[in-house]
């Protein structure tokens, strides 16, 4: 094959953001089952329980599914992932864009964002582009929103 891989996996990446947030005062835990997430009586955040030990913090970022009853799904996003042998048009053979198309101008509630990346990235060979398109889903029929 002639795709080469880039020099950052997603394991690499997230070693290095793990690595940021301990030289930020920080705790990143990959790869730990959530025993219980705890919070206060008020119901604030306090810490996640795993393995019998308990991480505190002021924060979290986590995976919705983590904090079933404290998330609440008030949307849903349709996403087009495209591998092009060329850029987008009218954008000047930039190697990298983001367009946003207003939802008023499509009649629409949400914008429409799209996004360009290419082998200057390392997303994908030289001489390829990386195309993402999403939005908010507004139908009964979310593909159809992603149509031209």
């Amino acid at each position: 094959s002639n795709m080469k891989v880039p020099p950052f996996t997603a394991q690499s990446l997230a070693k290095i953001c793990g690595r940021l947030c301990a030289v930020n005062g920080g705790t990143f835990m990959l790869d730990k089952p959530v025993t219980k997430v705890h919070y206060d009586d008020s119901g604030a955040f306090q810490g996640v329980e795993s393995q019998g030990e308990i991480v505190r913090a002021k924060k979290v970022v986590g995976d919705p599914s983590y904090f079933q009853d404290k998330a609440k799904k008030i949307g849903q996003t349709v996403r087009c992932i495209c591998i092009m042998d060329h850029s987008i048009s009218d954008t000047k053979d930039a190697k990298s864009c983001q367009i946003i198309i207003s939802g008023r101008e499509l009649n629409r509630k949400s914008d429409v964002y799209v996004t360009s990346l290419s082998g200057i990235h390392k997303v994908v060979p030289p001489g390829f582009f990386l195309g993402l398109v999403s939005t908010t889903v507004e139908t009964s029929n979310p593909e159809e929103e992603l149509k031209p």
